[in-house]
C-alpha cells in the first residue's frame, strides 16, 4: 500500500515536471523579444505592442502553468522558522495539513470564481485591447483554469507523499523528476 501512494505520486508529479520543464522554454523566448524589443526601441525608435504584449504573455504563462512545477521542486514560498528544524514526519504532516486545508480549497475558489470570466473570454474570442495586439487573448485566460488544475494534481501528488512519509516509508524520492 505504502509503494502504490509513492508511484501514484509519482505519477501524478509527472504532470508538473514536464510542464515546468516545458514552460520554462519561455524564459529565453522573453529574453530574446525583449532584448530585440529594446534594441530596436533604441537604434531605430520602433517599439512594437505585439512584441511587448507577447513578452507580457509568455510571463503569465510561466507564471501560471509553472506553479505546479515549483510546488513540485520544494520552492514555494513557505515560513521556515520552524519547518527547517522539524523532522521529517512533522514536515510531511505540516504539508499534508497545508495540502488539505489551504491548497487544494484556494485551487477551487480560484477554479469557481474564475470560470465564468474565462468561459466569456472564450465565448466572445477575446482579442487585446490594443492596436496592434496579440490576437486570442482568450487562450491567456484559459490559463486561469489551467493553473489551479495542475495544482490540484499536483497537491493530490504531495498528498500521497507525504501520507507515505506519515506511513513510515521514507522512500519518497521525487521519482518523476528522474524519469524525465
Amino acid at each position: 500500500m505504502k509503494y502504490s501512494f509513492n508511484l501514484l505520486a509519482d505519477h501524478l508529479s509527472k504532470v508538473s515536471v514536464f510542464t515546468g520543464r516545458l514552460v520554462s522554454w519561455l524564459t529565453i523566448g522573453m529574453v530574446v523579444i525583449l532584448s530585440f524589443n529594446v534594441i530596436s526601441s533604441w537604434l531605430f525608435n520602433v517599439s512594437a505592442i505585439l512584441l511587448t504584449e507577447s513578452v507580457t504573455w509568455m510571463h503569465s504563462a510561466n507564471f501560471l502553468l509553472a506553479a505546479a512545477y515549483t510546488l513540485n521542486r520544494g520552492e514555494h514560498v513557505r515560513v521556515d522558522i520552524f519547518y527547517a528544524k522539524m523532522t521529517a514526519k512533522r514536515k510531511a504532516l505540516v504539508d499534508l495539513l497545508g495540502t488539505l486545508f489551504l491548497l487544494l480549497p484556494v485551487c477551487a475558489f480560484i477554479l469557481w470564481s474564475s470560470w465564468s470570466f474565462v468561459l466569456l473570454s472564450w465565448n466572445i474570442g477575446e482579442v487585446s485591447a490594443e492596436a496592434g495586439g496579440l490576437p486570442f487573448l482568450w487562450i491567456l485566460k484559459g490559463f486561469l483554469i489551467v493553473m489551479p488544475v495542475l495544482l490540484i494534481i499536483e497537491g493530490i501528488a504531495q498528498f500521497f507523499k507525504n501520507l507515505s512519509v506519515l506511513m513510515n516509508d521514507q522512500s519518497t524520492t521525487g521519482q518523476a523528476e528522474k524519469s524525465l
